[in-house]
């Protein structure tokens, strides 16, 4: 069992999200993630994945790991928008780790 956590950016996105079935499915994904089935991830550098759900414009989930078993959700966005938020994830993910040293 894993420890999921989010940002308040990333919940900002998700809560923006007009579409409900796109939240839905990604909460859904969310679930699953705790439950150890990642599905369709891939590291893009860094120390962030990004978690791809295959609905709607392909929605992006970025995400961290911190330790053994929990990962922080960092931001959101879909195939239109990937470039701008993974610089975006990237970016968070070293500010988070610099101010937890």
């Amino acid at each position: 069992m894993y420890t999921v956590r989010r940002t308040d950016e990333f919940d900002g996105w998700l809560h923006a999200l007009r579409d409900r079935e796109a939240a839905f499915r990604i909460l859904n994904r969310l679930r699953n993630m705790e439950r150890g089935n990642f599905g369709m991830v891939a590291p893009i550098g860094e120390g962030i994945s990004e978690m791809k759900i295959d609905y709607g414009p392909g929605y992006r989930v970025y995400y961290t790991r911190i330790g053994e078993v929990v990962f922080l959700l960092l931001a959101g966005g879909d195939k239109s928008s990937q470039r701008r938020d993974i610089v975006k994830a990237k970016r968070m993910a070293k500010t988070i780790r610099s101010a937890t040293k």
